[in-house]
């Protein structure tokens, strides 16, 4: 059987990738390898590996990495500690390919490591842009370091063939996080309410605001502060909060909602993980979904609930007209949250359609590895674009 190990290192990423590891699992001719790493081994970012162990996925290797800092020097430890801890860990599994998405820090090391023990490495995500965070640059080192790659859309399949990857290696199979939308059986109204523990308001928002990693602290706390000030003044609201990563900047973002659920418990309240069922449940109820995480770009539209777009973060990702972008400016927030509640703009998220799909990536994902000749991905030749 074709060994396929999955690296996982944070909530939303491992929500992004269940149904693929699910179809991966019970496939007869691939064996699922897991490793878990990163904040998912951290009771400070949620202990979220119990929830990847609840979900029936056999976890291969535990790998400690984070450290307990994110100022740059602790980040760029935590890499070189993955950089030794996976080249372990691939000797002791010895997969046949490495799969993982998107564009975090820790990804550069383990995929790093997998090159040099000749293991290739499948990539999804590739292509986007988020020109507000360093992770543009990372996604696109990660492209250079992969031997296969799975897209959400041609427009992000030409980037990655721009870039001198072989076309026939690169596959549009869509957004593989949309699945959970078609396989999950979502949490009614009252149901979700005794889970997060707290009652709906008649407005609900969804706050998810995680730093920008171009920005140095001092800019990262005076945002905050503004997009904490706008949201404030809302009326007869209910503040959902899903905390920060642990991106530079992160654990400051959190002591800051920590201390506003504090103050303000009537109307706020906190989570370090909501995880995918109560995340995707919520998006049933909320009117929006405020800040700059990509489940705003990429799973809201398919809800059909607004979004505001704050910063620079997603800058370059391609947008359903369900999305409000705004700087990180209170009277600029406050006024998109004003435009949301309009007719004009209710009657716009009624036809609202998702570019990124609606689900089915997975198998295309699973039919490719089953397939694809794995000696012939160990070299790869830069493809010239003809101009």
């Amino acid at each position: 059987m074709r060994k396929v190990c999955v690296v996982t290192a944070t909530r939303a990423e491992y929500g992004l990738l269940k149904c693929l590891m699910d179809d991966i699992r019970v496939d007869d001719e691939l064996q699922l390898q897991v490793i878990s790493t990163g904040t998912h081994l951290s009771p400070e970012f949620g202990l979220t590996n119990q929830q990847i162990e609840a979900d029936g996925f056999a976890v291969s290797k535990k790998i400690e990495i984070l450290l307990s800092s994110d100022t740059p020097i602790g980040v760029s430890k935590s890499m070189g500690l993955a950089q030794i801890s996976f080249a372990e860990a691939f000797d002791e599994l010895k997969p046949d390919i490495v799969l993982v998405l998107g564009d975090r820090y820790e990804l550069i090391p383990i995929v790093t490591a997998a090159n040099i023990a000749r293991i290739p490495v499948a990539h999804l995500s590739g292509g986007e842009l988020t020109e507000g965070a360093i992770d543009e640059l990372i996604r696109h080192a990660l492209t250079k370091l992969s031997h296969l790659h799975f897209t959400a859309m041609d427009e992000y399949s030409r980037r990655v063939i721009q870039m001198g990857e072989q076309p026939g290696r690169v596959f549009n199979v869509g957004e593989v996080g949309l699945d959970n939308l078609q396989r999950m059986t979502l949490l009614s109204r009252e149901d979700f309410e005794v889970a997060i523990d707290c009652k709906l308001k008649t407005n609900n928002l969804l706050i998810t605001y995680h730093p920008e990693t171009t920005q140095e602290i001092s800019e990262i706390e005076s945002d905050f502060i503004q997009i904490l000030q706008a949201l404030d003044e809302t009326e007869d609201t209910l503040l959902i909060f899903t905390k920060a990563n642990a991106d530079v900047g992160g654990r400051l973002i959190n002591r800051m909602i920590d201390d506003y659920v504090a103050e303000n418990s009537h109307k706020a309240i906190a989570f370090t993980s909501l995880g995918q069922l109560r995340y995707l449940s919520a998006l049933q109820y909320v009117d929006v979904v405020v800040g700059n995480s990509s489940s705003g770009i990429v799973e809201a539209p398919s809800f059909k609930v607004a979004t505001i777009n704050i910063g620079d973060r997603q800058k370059g990702r391609v947008r359903a007209s369900s999305t409000l972008d705004v700087d990180v400016c209170k009277k600029g927030i406050q006024k998109a949250l004003l435009s949301v509640y309009t007719d004009e703009f209710q009657s716009k998220l009624k036809d609202t359609t998702n570019p990124y799909g609606q689900g089915d990536s997975s198998q295309k994902v699973v039919q490719v590895l089953k397939n694809v000749e794995l000696k012939s991905l160990k070299s790869k030749l830069f493809y010239d674009v003809e101009y």
